[in-house]
């Protein structure tokens, strides 16, 4: 396997997941693990972190995080926080915001989450002083009365992407704190879409607007 390939390749061989052990002379490269490179890297990542340590792998997404924070209520206890952390991952979020509740399932996470930097706050307002602290806009998303349509916002580069948990939505103290309100637009007949998705419709969103391209996989 060429140290240059980068993708994915558990997706490439149908049934297939990650790649054998490694061809040939090993390289000579702190980055890479010795057991992974005896027994072959059966992990979810691209080919570009084939065989790497997982130290490795979170110290160069860091170079790679875009400006963006994501954050999601977790007073019920909500099952999508592990999506929203999987594609905070895929989108190179700075890092992802779990408000409430410190416990959620990490199933959906598909292990992504032991490379995505994660913080907790008991409360919204220990989120809204932190993005106070960094000079980060809270963009809040929720389909409520007075919220922008996110397909014509302007979405501020350096920010915090927040979401409500399934059901309820934002909490009212999370809508008040928010710099901005956007809402999805929706042409069928449920009031709602599931926060997961919300949460990476709005990711993308802000890829459109501000990410470098040329530096996707």
């Amino acid at each position: 396997m060429s140290e240059e390939a980068a993708g994915a390749t558990e997706w490439a061989v149908p049934g297939q997941v990650g790649v054998g052990p490694w061809e040939g002379p090993w390289p000579d490269d702190p980055r890479y693990d010795p057991e992974l490179l005896e027994h072959g890297d059966r992990r979810n990542v691209v080919d570009a972190y084939r065989y790497w340590r997982r130290e490795a792998v979170v110290a160069e997404l860091a170079t790679r995080a875009h400006p963006f924070h994501v954050a999601i209520e977790n007073f019920g206890h909500d099952h999508n926080i592990g999506t929203v952390v999987r594609t905070a991952n895929a989108f190179a979020a700075a890092a992802v915001h779990v408000v409430g509740r410190r416990r959620w399932n990490r199933r959906g996470a598909m292990v992504t989450d032991r490379y995505q930097t994660l913080h907790h706050h008991e409360t919204v307002a220990g989120l809204l002083a932190f993005a106070r602290e960094h000079g980060l806009a809270v963009v809040a998303a929720d389909n409520t009365e007075g919220a922008m349509r996110l397909e014509t916002a302007a979405l501020p580069r350096e920010c915090v992407l927040l979401f409500g948990q399934e059901g309820p939505g934002l909490t009212p103290e999370a809508r008040a704190g928010a710099d901005l309100l956007v809402s999805i637009a929706q042409f069928g007949s449920t009031r709602s879409i599931n926060a997961g998705v919300a949460a990476g419709i709005t990711m993308h969103a802000w890829v459109r607007r501000h990410a470098d391209l040329d530096r996707a996989w």
